[in-house]
């Protein structure tokens, strides 16, 4: 898709105003010594990979007459570049959303989307003849990104493939922190697939693991009133399994997931 480039005073017309003819360019004004320039600079990084743009690194430092210019005051400053015309764009740093936002005002939509939703509406069809090849796009194109690799180690989750739904959580990125929980939730869940290996014949035990496969299989909804149901019978049930067992679901679908919200209320109503 788009591309990352640094850019000098010499350069800029013919890296950055000619090829905006093409395509929009993002000129990042940034400096080395700025904190606020080097949060922005990944998310930028990422996004070029996903969308038809140029990202157009400048280091004010090292091109002071190019920052004077373009009256460049505080870094870091985006100006868009579109039809050979530099626009203002935001100056300091922009959650990710709102950089999407901007992009997408520029018409530009992600190939990344596009490609996720391929992968779903193959998920959602259940045939693996279709969501494999399309896992494999995903991996192809966006190797180290953190949410194609939780999804591949999902996938091979419910596959039965726990080595290899390990060697993709392996790769994910500790610092990544959203991505990192959800990646512990999964580590969880492999952990209770060798538990229910140790179930008895109880009650509770059938209840137990029950909700366990429902996990497994991604079928979040019954897992999660399965295990609320063996911590409304019997709290101290495998010293508080079932409890444990929720908290990692909701590690998985993240804190503001439609049935995290629900079953945590409903956990907590359970309990106290």
């Amino acid at each position: 898709m788009g591309k990352s480039i640094v850019v000098n005073q010499t350069e800029f017309e013919q890296a950055v105003l000619q090829p905006s003819f093409d395509r929009p360019v993002l000129v990042d004004f940034f400096a080395t010594w700025c904190g606020p320039c080097q949060l922005l600079k990944p998310m930028l990084e990422k996004l070029a990979q996903e969308y038809d743009f140029t990202l157009a690194k400048v280091d004010i430092d090292a091109n002071p007459d190019l920052a004077k210019a373009f009256k460049v005051e505080g870094v870091p400053d985006v100006r868009v570049v579109t039809q050979g015309q530099v626009q203002e764009g935001f100056v300091g740093v922009l959650p990710e959303p709102q950089l999407r936002e901007l992009l997408a005002g520029l018409g530009l939509q992600s190939s990344l989307e596009q490609d996720l939703a391929a992968f779903e509406a193959a998920q959602v069809s259940g045939d693996k003849a279709e969501v494999l090849p399309a896992l494999a796009t995903l991996l192809t194109r966006y190797p180290n990104n953190g949410q194609i690799l939780l999804k591949a180690a999902q996938v091979y989750l419910v596959q039965g493939d726990d080595a290899l739904a390990s060697q993709y959580l392996d790769l994910i990125d500790p610092s990544d922190r959203a991505t990192a929980d959800r990646a512990d939730g999964i580590r969880g869940l492999l952990t209770l697939r060798q538990s229910l290996a140790d179930l008895g014949n109880s009650d509770l035990d059938i209840a137990y693991g029950a909700a366990g496969q429902a996990a497994l299989e991604g079928d979040f909804a019954a897992a999660l009133e399965g295990f609320l149901g063996v911590v409304e019978r019997d709290r101290t049930y495998h010293s508080d399994a079932g409890r444990k067992a929720m908290l990692t679901v909701f590690k998985l679908l993240g804190n503001d997931d439609p049935l995290t919200l629900t079953y945590r209320k409903r956990l907590m109503q359970a309990l106290y």
